[in-house]
């Protein structure tokens, strides 16, 4: 069974976990060391950010 390859950068993800406080446990431990509570946070906060990019450029329209 082949990996689904993953929507959001490896930056971005990196970037959201400095954002919402598990940055030290990716850097020592992985991605796998993570609550899901933290992985369910990171997603809401990846698709808040789009949603705002969205508004953004339909306001340019």
């Amino acid at each position: 069974m082949s990996r689904r390859r993953g929507m959001m950068s490896e930056s971005f993800k990196y970037e959201l976990a400095k954002d919402l406080g598990f940055y030290e446990t990716v850097k020592e431990e992985g991605w796998g060391a993570i609550r899901s509570r933290d992985a369910g946070n990171m997603v809401k906060r990846a698709i808040e950010l789009a949603e705002l990019q969205l508004a953004k450029q339909n306001n340019r329209s």
